[in-house]
């Protein structure tokens, strides 16, 4: 049983690490879109906000919701994850676009 307890609680640790980390970088974003050049001085590099917020919204905040709770920590931890995935991806290309 104590056993169990122990697994339990390292596995809501690490997926409310993975969820806050999302989190953070969610939040980070903000910050590296404010420092892209003005370019045609049209503001459209802040488009970038909605696909970023999707990814939060989806992926990242039930997974900081069902770890802090501590309910269905895998789907959590995958959650969690998959977030952190699509951030990876969607600000490589977001920086290639800035900064072609």
């Amino acid at each position: 049983m104590m056993e169990a307890v122990r697994s339990n609680l390292l596995l809501r640790a690490v997926a409310l690490a993975v969820a806050s980390a999302g989190a953070l970088f969610w939040l980070y974003t903000f910050y590296g879109i404010a420092q892209v050049p003005i370019g045609d001085g049209s503001g459209m590099q802040w488009i970038a906000v909605m696909p970023l917020g999707l990814i939060f919204v989806v992926f990242i905040l039930p997974a900081l919701v069902c770890s802090w709770k501590g309910h269905f920590l895998w789907a959590a931890l995958i959650l969690g994850c998959a977030g952190l995935i699509a951030f990876a991806f969607l600000w490589n290309e977001l920086l290639e676009e800035f900064y072609h």
